[in-house]
Protein backbone atom coordinates (compact mmCIF):
# COMPACT_ATOMS: atom_id res chain seq x y z
CA UNK A 1 0.00 0.00 0.00
CA UNK A 2 1.23 3.48 -0.82
CA UNK A 3 1.60 6.28 1.66
CA UNK A 4 -0.52 9.39 1.96
CA UNK A 5 -0.14 12.44 -0.24
CA UNK A 6 -1.93 14.18 -3.08
CA UNK A 7 -0.84 12.18 -6.10
CA UNK A 8 -1.75 13.16 -9.21
CA UNK A 9 -26.85 -6.71 -10.15
CA UNK A 10 -24.33 -9.50 -10.29
CA UNK A 11 -24.64 -10.91 -6.76
CA UNK A 12 -23.43 -7.80 -5.01
CA UNK A 13 -24.90 -8.72 -1.61
CA UNK A 14 -22.39 -11.49 -0.89
CA UNK A 15 -19.47 -9.19 -1.57
CA UNK A 16 -20.72 -6.26 0.45
CA UNK A 17 -21.45 -8.41 3.47
CA UNK A 18 -17.94 -9.87 3.48
CA UNK A 19 -15.57 -9.30 6.38
CA UNK A 20 -13.37 -6.95 4.36
CA UNK A 21 -16.29 -4.58 3.92
CA UNK A 22 -17.68 -4.43 7.44
CA UNK A 23 -19.28 -1.02 7.85
CA UNK A 24 -21.05 -1.71 11.14
CA UNK A 25 -20.98 1.26 13.52
CA UNK A 26 -20.02 3.59 10.63
CA UNK A 27 -22.08 6.61 9.68
CA UNK A 28 -22.07 7.32 5.95
CA UNK A 29 -23.60 10.17 3.96
CA UNK A 30 -24.25 9.88 0.21
CA UNK A 31 -25.08 12.98 -1.81
CA UNK A 32 -26.73 12.38 -5.17
CA UNK A 33 -28.45 9.31 -3.73
CA UNK A 34 -31.41 9.83 -6.05
CA UNK A 35 -29.18 9.11 -9.04
CA UNK A 36 -27.93 6.01 -10.80
CA UNK A 37 -24.64 5.29 -8.99
CA UNK A 38 -25.72 6.95 -5.76
CA UNK A 39 -28.73 4.67 -5.26
CA UNK A 40 -26.58 1.57 -5.82
CA UNK A 41 -24.03 2.91 -3.34
CA UNK A 42 -26.71 3.48 -0.69
CA UNK A 43 -27.94 -0.10 -1.12
CA UNK A 44 -24.42 -1.47 -0.74
CA UNK A 45 -23.66 0.62 2.36
CA UNK A 46 -26.88 -0.38 4.09
CA UNK A 47 -26.32 -4.06 3.32
CA UNK A 48 -22.78 -3.77 4.68
CA UNK A 49 -24.12 -2.44 7.97
CA UNK A 50 -23.52 1.31 7.69
CA UNK A 51 -25.91 3.82 9.23
CA UNK A 52 -26.62 5.61 5.96
CA UNK A 53 -28.01 9.07 5.21
CA UNK A 54 -29.05 9.67 1.61
CA UNK A 55 -29.37 13.19 0.19
CA UNK A 56 -31.89 13.43 -2.64
CA UNK A 57 -32.70 16.55 -4.66
CA UNK A 58 -35.76 18.34 -3.29
CA UNK A 59 -38.84 18.67 -5.50
CA UNK A 60 -42.41 19.63 -4.71
CA UNK A 61 -43.76 16.24 -5.81
CA UNK A 62 -41.85 14.40 -3.11
CA UNK A 63 -40.09 12.17 -5.62
CA UNK A 64 -36.76 10.78 -4.48
CA UNK A 65 -35.46 9.55 -7.81
CA UNK A 66 -34.07 6.02 -7.81
CA UNK A 67 -34.27 5.91 -4.01
CA UNK A 68 -37.99 5.33 -4.56
CA UNK A 69 -37.09 2.07 -6.32
CA UNK A 70 -34.45 0.49 -4.09
CA UNK A 71 -35.20 -2.65 -2.13
CA UNK A 72 -37.84 -1.98 0.54
CA UNK A 73 -35.61 -3.19 3.38
CA UNK A 74 -32.84 -0.82 2.24
CA UNK A 75 -35.28 2.07 1.96
CA UNK A 76 -36.59 1.45 5.48
CA UNK A 77 -33.05 1.39 6.88
CA UNK A 78 -31.96 4.61 5.14
CA UNK A 79 -32.38 8.12 6.50
CA UNK A 80 -33.41 10.09 3.42
CA UNK A 81 -32.95 13.87 3.43
CA UNK A 82 -34.41 16.02 0.67
CA UNK A 83 -32.29 19.06 -0.10
CA UNK A 84 -29.83 20.84 -2.34
CA UNK A 85 -26.03 20.86 -2.20
CA UNK A 86 -26.11 24.55 -3.11
CA UNK A 87 -27.42 25.24 0.41
CA UNK A 88 -24.33 25.52 2.60
CA UNK A 89 -26.22 25.61 5.91
CA UNK A 90 -28.14 22.45 5.10
CA UNK A 91 -24.94 20.64 4.10
CA UNK A 92 -23.37 21.45 7.46
CA UNK A 93 -26.35 19.87 9.20
CA UNK A 94 -26.30 16.91 6.80
CA UNK A 95 -22.76 15.74 7.57
CA UNK A 96 -22.85 16.31 11.33
CA UNK A 97 -21.32 13.22 13.04
CA UNK A 98 -20.61 11.52 9.69
CA UNK A 99 -17.61 9.21 9.48
CA UNK A 100 -17.48 9.30 5.69
CA UNK A 101 -19.14 11.38 2.99
CA UNK A 102 -19.50 10.14 -0.58
CA UNK A 103 -20.11 13.28 -2.64
CA UNK A 104 -21.77 12.24 -5.91
CA UNK A 105 -24.37 15.00 -6.38
CA UNK A 106 -23.73 16.81 -9.68
CA UNK A 107 -25.15 17.84 -13.01
CA UNK A 108 -23.63 15.29 -15.40
CA UNK A 109 -25.18 15.63 -18.86
CA UNK A 110 -22.48 16.83 -21.25
CA UNK A 111 -24.81 18.09 -24.02
CA UNK A 112 -26.88 20.10 -21.52
CA UNK A 113 -23.70 21.72 -20.18
CA UNK A 114 -23.39 23.46 -23.57
CA UNK A 115 -26.85 24.97 -23.00
CA UNK A 116 -26.66 25.90 -19.31
CA UNK A 117 -23.03 26.14 -18.16
CA UNK A 118 -23.75 28.47 -15.24
CA UNK A 119 -25.99 25.86 -13.60
CA UNK A 120 -23.09 23.40 -13.77
CA UNK A 121 -20.80 25.86 -12.00
CA UNK A 122 -23.37 26.50 -9.28
CA UNK A 123 -24.03 22.79 -8.67
CA UNK A 124 -20.71 21.10 -9.42
CA UNK A 125 -18.31 23.76 -8.16
CA UNK A 126 -20.19 25.73 -5.51
CA UNK A 127 -21.96 22.57 -4.35
CA UNK A 128 -18.62 20.81 -3.88
CA UNK A 129 -17.24 23.83 -2.02
CA UNK A 130 -20.21 23.62 0.35
CA UNK A 131 -19.57 19.92 0.97
CA UNK A 132 -15.85 20.43 1.60
CA UNK A 133 -16.47 23.32 3.98
CA UNK A 134 -19.14 21.33 5.81
CA UNK A 135 -16.81 18.34 6.12
CA UNK A 136 -14.04 20.59 7.45
CA UNK A 137 -16.28 22.28 10.00
CA UNK A 138 -17.84 19.02 11.18
CA UNK A 139 -14.51 17.13 11.15
CA UNK A 140 -15.71 14.32 8.89
CA UNK A 141 -13.32 11.37 8.91
CA UNK A 142 -13.12 10.99 5.12
CA UNK A 143 -14.71 12.74 2.16
CA UNK A 144 -14.73 11.08 -1.26
CA UNK A 145 -15.29 13.56 -4.09
CA UNK A 146 -16.57 11.54 -7.01
CA UNK A 147 -15.26 13.04 -10.24
CA UNK A 148 -15.17 11.60 -13.77
CA UNK A 149 -12.79 10.36 -16.46
CA UNK A 150 -14.07 13.25 -18.61
CA UNK A 151 -11.55 15.50 -16.82
CA UNK A 152 -8.81 13.88 -18.94
CA UNK A 153 -10.36 14.88 -22.25
CA UNK A 154 -9.07 13.00 -25.30
CA UNK A 155 -6.25 10.70 -24.26
CA UNK A 156 -2.74 12.04 -24.85
CA UNK A 157 -1.38 8.66 -23.73
CA UNK A 158 -2.99 5.31 -23.04
CA UNK A 159 -3.73 3.85 -20.58
CA UNK A 160 -4.62 7.08 -18.78
CA UNK A 161 -2.95 7.36 -15.39
CA UNK A 162 -3.92 9.83 -12.69
CA UNK A 163 -1.08 12.20 -13.66
CA UNK A 164 -2.42 12.62 -17.20
CA UNK A 165 -3.05 16.33 -17.99
CA UNK A 166 -6.57 17.58 -17.29
CA UNK A 167 -8.41 19.05 -20.26
CA UNK A 168 -11.70 20.90 -19.99
CA UNK A 169 -13.28 19.86 -23.28
CA UNK A 170 -16.85 20.65 -22.17
CA UNK A 171 -18.35 22.96 -19.54
CA UNK A 172 -19.23 19.82 -17.60
CA UNK A 173 -15.65 18.53 -17.49
CA UNK A 174 -14.36 22.02 -16.66
CA UNK A 175 -16.59 22.17 -13.59
CA UNK A 176 -15.46 18.73 -12.45
CA UNK A 177 -11.82 19.81 -12.80
CA UNK A 178 -12.61 22.87 -10.69
CA UNK A 179 -14.31 20.69 -8.07
CA UNK A 180 -11.26 18.42 -7.94
CA UNK A 181 -8.92 21.35 -7.49
CA UNK A 182 -11.02 22.66 -4.62
CA UNK A 183 -10.79 19.23 -2.98
CA UNK A 184 -7.03 19.19 -3.49
CA UNK A 185 -6.75 22.67 -1.98
CA UNK A 186 -8.71 21.60 1.11
CA UNK A 187 -6.36 18.67 1.59
CA UNK A 188 -3.27 20.85 1.21
CA UNK A 189 -4.56 23.93 3.04
CA UNK A 190 -6.63 22.43 5.84
CA UNK A 191 -5.50 18.78 5.94
CA UNK A 192 -9.05 17.70 5.17
CA UNK A 193 -8.99 13.91 4.68
CA UNK A 194 -10.27 13.73 1.12
CA UNK A 195 -9.98 11.30 -1.79
CA UNK A 196 -10.76 12.14 -5.41
CA UNK A 197 -12.25 9.22 -7.33
CA UNK A 198 -12.37 9.19 -11.14
CA UNK A 199 -14.73 6.48 -12.35
CA UNK A 200 -14.60 5.70 -16.04
CA UNK A 201 -17.85 4.99 -17.91
CA UNK A 202 -20.12 3.27 -15.42
CA UNK A 203 -23.25 1.49 -16.67
CA UNK A 204 -26.01 -0.75 -15.37
CA UNK A 205 -29.63 -0.75 -14.16
CA UNK A 206 -31.14 2.69 -13.38
CA UNK A 207 -28.84 4.60 -15.70
CA UNK A 208 -30.35 7.54 -17.56
CA UNK A 209 -31.30 7.16 -21.20
CA UNK A 210 -28.87 9.97 -21.98
CA UNK A 211 -26.04 7.42 -21.55
CA UNK A 212 -24.93 5.35 -24.51
CA UNK A 213 -25.55 1.78 -23.33
CA UNK A 214 -29.18 2.24 -22.21
CA UNK A 215 -30.00 4.31 -25.30
CA UNK A 216 -28.65 1.55 -27.58
CA UNK A 217 -30.39 -1.22 -25.65
CA UNK A 218 -33.73 0.56 -25.56
CA UNK A 219 -33.73 1.18 -29.31
CA UNK A 220 -33.12 -2.54 -29.84
CA UNK A 221 -35.58 -3.74 -27.19
CA UNK A 222 -38.29 -1.61 -28.81
CA UNK A 223 -37.52 -3.22 -32.17
CA UNK A 224 -36.11 -0.19 -33.96
CA UNK A 225 -34.43 -1.00 -37.28
CA UNK A 226 -31.83 1.71 -36.75
CA UNK A 227 -29.60 2.53 -33.79
CA UNK A 228 -29.06 6.29 -33.65
CA UNK A 229 -25.69 7.21 -32.14
CA UNK A 230 -23.15 9.98 -32.08
CA UNK A 231 -19.67 9.09 -33.33
CA UNK A 232 -19.42 5.25 -33.22
CA UNK A 233 -15.61 5.30 -33.53
CA UNK A 234 -14.97 6.87 -30.11
CA UNK A 235 -13.88 4.43 -27.39
CA UNK A 236 -14.72 4.16 -23.70
CA UNK A 237 -13.69 2.07 -20.70
CA UNK A 238 -16.97 0.60 -19.41
CA UNK A 239 -17.36 -0.51 -15.80
CA UNK A 240 -20.46 -2.21 -14.36
CA UNK A 241 -22.03 -0.18 -11.56
CA UNK A 242 -21.48 -2.64 -8.71
CA UNK A 243 -17.76 -2.72 -9.52
CA UNK A 244 -17.60 1.08 -9.39
CA UNK A 245 -19.41 1.05 -6.03
CA UNK A 246 -17.06 -1.63 -4.72
CA UNK A 247 -14.06 0.54 -5.60
CA UNK A 248 -15.53 3.58 -3.85
CA UNK A 249 -16.28 1.68 -0.65
CA UNK A 250 -12.85 0.07 -0.52
CA UNK A 251 -11.15 3.42 -1.04
CA UNK A 252 -13.20 4.96 1.77
CA UNK A 253 -11.63 2.43 4.16
CA UNK A 254 -8.10 2.74 2.79
CA UNK A 255 -5.70 5.03 4.68
CA UNK A 256 -3.38 5.15 1.67
CA UNK A 257 -6.14 6.77 -0.40
CA UNK A 258 -6.27 9.86 1.80
CA UNK A 259 -5.05 12.78 -0.31
CA UNK A 260 -4.97 10.68 -3.47
CA UNK A 261 -6.59 10.74 -6.90
CA UNK A 262 -7.67 7.25 -7.98
CA UNK A 263 -9.10 5.91 -11.24
CA UNK A 264 -11.75 3.20 -11.28
CA UNK A 265 -11.77 1.49 -14.66
CA UNK A 266 -11.18 -1.86 -16.32
CA UNK A 267 -8.07 -0.92 -18.30
CA UNK A 268 -9.74 -1.89 -21.57
CA UNK A 269 -11.65 0.34 -23.98
CA UNK A 270 -14.06 -0.56 -26.76
CA UNK A 271 -15.64 1.57 -29.47
CA UNK A 272 -19.25 2.68 -29.34
CA UNK A 273 -19.78 0.79 -32.59
CA UNK A 274 -18.54 -2.40 -30.89
CA UNK A 275 -20.90 -1.73 -27.98
CA UNK A 276 -23.79 -1.52 -30.44
CA UNK A 277 -22.78 -4.86 -31.99
CA UNK A 278 -22.54 -6.41 -28.52
CA UNK A 279 -25.98 -5.06 -27.62
CA UNK A 280 -27.42 -6.73 -30.70
CA UNK A 281 -25.99 -10.08 -29.61
CA UNK A 282 -27.37 -9.63 -26.09
CA UNK A 283 -30.89 -8.69 -27.24
CA UNK A 284 -31.03 -10.95 -30.30
CA UNK A 285 -32.11 -7.95 -32.39
CA UNK A 286 -30.42 -6.65 -35.53
CA UNK A 287 -30.33 -3.02 -36.58
CA UNK A 288 -28.34 -0.60 -38.73
CA UNK A 289 -26.01 1.79 -36.92
CA UNK A 290 -26.73 5.40 -37.92
CA UNK A 291 -24.59 8.38 -36.94
CA UNK A 292 -27.04 11.09 -35.87
CA UNK A 293 -25.71 14.68 -36.28
CA UNK A 294 -27.76 15.83 -33.27
CA UNK A 295 -25.84 13.42 -31.05
CA UNK A 296 -22.34 14.45 -32.16
CA UNK A 297 -20.37 16.79 -29.92
CA UNK A 298 -18.53 19.84 -31.29
CA UNK A 299 -15.31 18.52 -32.81
CA UNK A 300 -12.94 20.13 -30.30
CA UNK A 301 -15.16 18.98 -27.43
CA UNK A 302 -15.43 15.30 -28.38
CA UNK A 303 -13.39 12.93 -26.24
CA UNK A 304 -11.97 10.40 -28.66
CA UNK A 305 -10.64 7.76 -26.31
CA UNK A 306 -10.83 6.84 -22.61
CA UNK A 307 -8.95 3.86 -21.19
CA UNK A 308 -8.00 3.68 -17.51
CA UNK A 309 -4.72 2.86 -15.89
CA UNK A 310 -6.06 1.15 -12.76
CA UNK A 311 -2.71 0.15 -11.25
CA UNK A 312 -2.97 2.69 -8.41
CA UNK A 313 -6.36 1.32 -7.38
CA UNK A 314 -5.12 -2.26 -7.43
CA UNK A 315 -2.06 -1.36 -5.33
CA UNK A 316 -4.24 0.33 -2.70
CA UNK A 317 -7.16 -2.06 -2.34
CA UNK A 318 -8.37 -5.56 -3.20
CA UNK A 319 -10.05 -4.65 -6.49
CA UNK A 320 -9.57 -6.51 -9.75
CA UNK A 321 -10.86 -5.67 -13.23
CA UNK A 322 -14.40 -7.03 -13.47
CA UNK A 323 -15.99 -9.44 -15.88
CA UNK A 324 -16.54 -8.59 -19.54
CA UNK A 325 -18.81 -5.71 -20.49
CA UNK A 326 -21.16 -8.14 -22.21
CA UNK A 327 -21.98 -9.85 -18.91
CA UNK A 328 -23.03 -6.57 -17.32
CA UNK A 329 -24.94 -5.63 -20.44
CA UNK A 330 -27.03 -8.79 -20.13
CA UNK A 331 -28.09 -7.74 -16.62
CA UNK A 332 -28.81 -4.20 -17.83
CA UNK A 333 -30.89 -5.40 -20.79
CA UNK A 334 -32.93 -7.70 -18.55
CA UNK A 335 -33.67 -4.81 -16.21
CA UNK A 336 -34.58 -2.45 -19.05
CA UNK A 337 -37.03 -4.97 -20.52
CA UNK A 338 -38.98 -4.69 -17.27
CA UNK A 339 -39.12 -0.89 -17.54
CA UNK A 340 -39.79 -0.36 -21.22
CA UNK A 341 -42.43 2.29 -20.57
CA UNK A 342 -39.98 4.42 -18.58
CA UNK A 343 -37.70 5.07 -21.57
CA UNK A 344 -38.60 6.67 -24.91
CA UNK A 345 -36.32 5.05 -27.52
CA UNK A 346 -36.99 7.78 -30.09
CA UNK A 347 -36.05 10.72 -27.90
CA UNK A 348 -32.55 12.13 -27.67
CA UNK A 349 -31.96 12.94 -24.00
CA UNK A 350 -29.43 15.69 -23.32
Amino acid sequence: MCGKGFVSECDVTNFFMSETMDWKNSKAVVTGACGFIGSHLVEALVRAGAETTALTFYNARGRRGWMDHVDAAVKDATHVVEGDIRDAEQMRRLVRQADVVFHLAALIGIPYSYEAPRSYVETNVTGTLNMLEAAREQEVGRTLVISTSEVYGSALRVPIDEDHPLQGQSPYSATKIAAEKLAESYFRSFELPVTIVRPFNTFGPRQSARAVIPTILMQLIHGRGEIHLGDPTTTRDFNYVTDTVKGMMLLAQCDAAEGAVVNIGTGKDISIGEVAEMAQRVTGQRAEIVSDPDRIRPSASEVRRLCADNSRLQKMVDWAPPEQVEHGMEHTAAWLKQRMNDYDPDRYYV
